[in-house]
This record gives structure tokens, C-alpha cells and sequence, in this order.
């Protein structure tokens, strides 16, 4: 069964010693970061700092930082149980015949009950705030010496779209400016900032935005997920948790949050209003650099008796969020498949901080496929902000950088393997040329064709006789080398 909320998913980090508790007074101000960055580089346990300097709520860190609590918060053995789930789903057909649609319903059952259910109330309104709903009351975090502020970096940010009424959710940071505002990192090819400027294009004065704090951890993974703008991000953890989310509507906007979260805000963004946001010490392991980000307004608060305040650390890899990206990977690849099929397998090494590497292996069909896949991957949702992409035959093992590296540099002529194009660029990119705007690379390291103009002879790689292999099994032990 799906956790209810996140206190569900503690007890059970709890049970499997996936959790530890710290019970001395550790101050939100660098500290907790400094001891969650020493865990994190070591793959250590989920972290409830219960004694927080000068605060009375309780800080999560880390809940989802190793395989084994994606598999726990996912409540599967492994993340390709979820990426067949999905493969099963895009392989759904329509029903030709009368017999084949009484049989399909049932399935079409189960998808109906994705969809996130509306309740009346629930827990996370057992106190609601209308005055004295200061951002300051939370053990908000200052991760990295040079950040601007002390900042909310998991928030689950809740808007709709002005011209569908569409909602969306997704994690941007926000970084704390006083009692009441706090920026909002609306990233220019993010949902959340495309309704800004549509409130802007309507002249609209306010745009109602939630942010949920602490929710189960299907929901905050989901909130995470590249979907596609017309896939709704809590429909989708409906699908992975196969029960739907309980949504409440917010208590002075007209969004509807997670009933079982740990604390909601609520309030609004002026589309006319902006300030300065940055620097922030971000995933990429490099300071973020100072940029104008909308004004997020807080006019009410509604939170859990007791609340626990669910946030995340990002720096130099690997950290919390490079284990919730590898499940994304994993879970995303039947989808990239469906519309390129000859991908065999992808990889995103934690050292390319998500967007500065994607490496494919490619079943190649015809001369140029690995540059048409290149081409297509930049033409994919968030997919386009892949800095350098490395495509290899279908029997390379991408998943082994030794592997990768040997074949990669041995199979290509710089020259004329490697290409470069323009385009978008992540924001966060401090290499690029312009802000959001630079080159990107992609490297051709599959064996070349004679239609592709390489005449001379490709070489096998080096393998011994698997007859000779075999003897050498049997005399192994025989030769005290280990």
C-alpha cells in the first residue's frame, strides 16, 4: 500500500535502519548542510535533526539519498519494476473488437484510479494561519557560505495555467527575503515561469500559487519528474503509489495541495514584480550566480500539529538528488524508447550533474543514426539541455565508465566524430556564452561504415578463446592466486 504522508515513509526508514535521529542542537545555518554533505558523499542514512537552533520543528534531510530508500519510497525491489509498469502502459492499444473492449475494462479501470481525489480537509490543515505566518517560524536552511539567503529547497510549488486552468507542480527553490516573500526560481523554460508570463499577457495583477512542504515521497518525487506539460504531476504519482493522491483545496487560493502534507503556504506572484535571487550553492557543485526570479507572497500558512520540515541539500555530487535523478533515468527510458526505439540503453553519470551528459547506446541501423538521435534528443522536452551527448554501439555496457571510456576514445576521429550546435542551454550553466543560450556537443563513438565513408578495416577488440577460457576455470584453483 502507498504511504498516507511523510511521517508513514519515517516510521518505515525507521524499521528498515534507514534513519537516524540527531538529538543534539544543531544549528540550520550551514551545520545541518555540513553533516547532511559528509553523510551524503558516503551514501549514509536519512537524517531528522530533532534539535534545531531556535526552532521548535524538526528537520528531514536526505530521506530519499540511496537506492535502497528510492526502492523503500517507491515500495519496489528495484526501479525497473516501475520503468515495465511504464513500458506496459505505452504498449496499450486501443480495442478493435467488441470482445477486446469487455476485456479492456478493467484496465481502463485501473487507470481511472490514478487521477488524484478531491477531499473536504485533511491534516494538513490542523492549524491554519491567517496572521503571524512568517517564513522565519521554519528552520529554513543555509546550505553554502556564499548563499544569499537562507533558502526552502524542496518546496512542491503548485500554479495553474491562466488559458487551461491546467495545474502544475514542481520543485524551485525558494530563497527566503523577510517575514512574508520569498523569490521564486522560476527558470525561464520551467512551467511555473511560461504561467507568469501568461498572467503578464493577460495584464493579470496576481497569480495564486501553493507550496506544499513535506509530502509523501512518491508526491515529492513526482513533483521532480520531466513530464511532459500536459501530464499532471500528481496524476503521475497516483500511477507509481497505484492509489490517487488526496488533494484539499487551499484555504485562501483556488489550488488544491496534498491533504497529508507537512505544511502548506499560500499566497501569490505579481507578474510585474522582480528582485534578485542568488547566489546559491547548486547542484552543479558551483555557485549559481545572482539573477532576477519573481516574488512569492505568503498570506496564509496551514500546517500539521507538530510539523516536520522536509528539505534536501545539493552541492558537489553525489548527493540526495543524484539517486532520485538515476531512478528518473530508468524510470523515463521506456518513454524516450517509445519514440526511439533503436536506444538500447541511457546513462546520466552524477559527475555530468543531469544536464551536462547523457551517454545512449544505439542499435545502428543506417549511416548518420547516431547523429539523427543526437538530433532528436535536443529536440526532447527537458532532454534539449543535454551539454554533450555520446552515443555508442548497442553491445557497449554505458553503465561501466571503464568500458565506456576504453571504446569511446578508441573509436573516434576527433574531427570528424565530434559536432557542435547551438541552442538552449540550462540555466544554470555558468560556462555558456550568454545566459540560457550556448553550444552543445555530441560525440559519434559508434564503429564506422563504409557508407559512411571510413574504408578502412574496423579491428575486433581483444577476447580469449572461451575454450582456453574454460580449462584456465578449472585450474584456477589449483594456482594460489586468489
Amino acid at each position: 500500500m502507498a504511504y498516507s504522508d511523510l511521517r508513514e515513509f519515517i516510521r518505515r526508514l525507521e524499521r528498515e535502519n534507514e534513519l537516524v535521529r540527531i538529538r543534539e542542537l544543531v544549528d540550520p545555518v550551514l551545520e545541518v548542510a555540513e553533516i547532511t554533505d559528509r553523510v551524503s558523499k558516503r551514501t549514509g542514512p536519512a537524517l531528522l535533526f530533532e534539535n534545531v537552533k531556535g526552532h521548535d520543528i524538526p528537520i528531514l534531510i536526505n530521506a530519499l539519498g540511496s537506492p535502497r530508500r528510492m526502492h523503500l519510497a517507491l515500495e519496489v525491489d528495484a526501479i525497473q519494476q516501475v520503468s515495465g509498469r511504464v513500458r506496459e502502459l505505452l504498449d496499450f492499444k486501443s480495442p478493435e473488437g467488441f470482445l477486446d473492449k469487455i476485456m479492456m475494462l478493467p484496465r481502463l479501470a485501473q487507470l481511472g484510479s490514478f487521477f488524484p481525489k478531491q477531499v473536504a480537509s485533511g491534516p494538513c490543515k490542523e492549524i491554519i494561519r491567517k496572521e503571524n505566518c512568517s517564513l522565519n517560524w521554519l528552520p529554513v536552511l543555509k546550505c553554502w557560505p556564499q548563499d544569499g539567503s537562507r533558502t526552502i529547497t524542496f518546496p512542491l510549488v503548485f500554479s495553474k495555467n491562466p488559458a487551461t486552468g491546467k495545474r502544475n507542480c514542481g520543485i524551485y527553490r525558494m530563497q527566503v527575503y523577510g517575514d512574508t516573500a520569498a523569490g521564486m526560481h522560476w527558470q525561464i523554460h520551467k512551467q511555473g515561469a511560461a504561467h507568469v508570463r501568461e498572467h503578464a499577457r493577460r495584464e493579470s495583477q496576481r497569480m495564486e500559487v501553493a507550496v506544499a512542504i513535506g509530502a509523501d515521497p512518491v508526491v515529492c518525487f513526482s513533483a521532480c519528474m520531466p513530464l511532459p506539460d500536459d501530464i499532471d504531476e500528481m496524476m503521475f504519482a497516483g500511477f507509481l503509489r497505484s492509489k490517487p493522491v488526496e488533494m484539499v483545496r487551499a484555504e485562501t487560493v483556488d489550488i488544491e495541495v496534498p491533504a497529508g502534507a507537512e505544511i502548506i503556504l499560500e499566497g501569490y506572484v505579481d507578474p510585474s514584480e522582480a528582485r534578485t535571487e542568488g547566489p546559491f550553492g547548486d547542484h552543479t557543485g558551483f555557485y549559481s550566480l545572482p539573477d532576477e526570479y519573481p516574488v512569492f507572497h505568503v498570506t496564509c500558512m496551514t500546517h500539521r500539529k507538530n510539523p516536520i520540515y522536509h528539505t534536501t541539500l545539493v552541492g558537489i555530487p553525489p548527493m540526495e538528488d543524484c539517486h532520485m535523478v538515476r531512478a528518473m533515468e530508468r524510470i523515463t527510458l521506456p518513454v524516450i524508447q517509445k519514440q526511439l526505439p533503436e536506444i538500447v540503453d541511457m546513462h546520466m553519470p552524477f559527475e555530468g550533474v543531469f544536464h551536462n551528459l547523457m551517454v545512449l547506446s544505439i542499435r545502428k541501423a543506417y549511416p548518420g543514426h547516431a547523429r539523427k538521435v543526437m538530433s532528436a534528443i535536443w529536440g526532447l522536452g527537458q532532454a534539449m539541455f543535454s551539454k554533450c551527448i555520446i552515443v555508442v554501439d548497442h553491445d557497449t555496457n554505458i553503465q561501466d565508465l571503464r568500458e565506456l571510456t576504453w571504446k569511446v576514445l578508441n573509436n573516434i576521429d576527433p574531427e570528424r566524430d565530434i559536432q557542435f550546435v547551438m541552442g538552449p542551454i540550462d540555466a544554470l550553466d555558468h560556462a555558456s556564452r550568454l545566459p540560457q543560450y550556448g553550444s552543445k556537443m555530441g560525440i559519434d563513438a559508434t564503429r564506422k561504415w563504409p557508407s559512411e565513408g571510413f574504408t578502412r578495416p574496423w579491428p575486433d577488440p581483444i577476447r580469449m578463446d572461451d575454450a582456453v577460457k574454460l580449462r584456465v576455470d578449472t585450474l584456477w584453483h589449483k594456482l594460489n592466486l586468489g
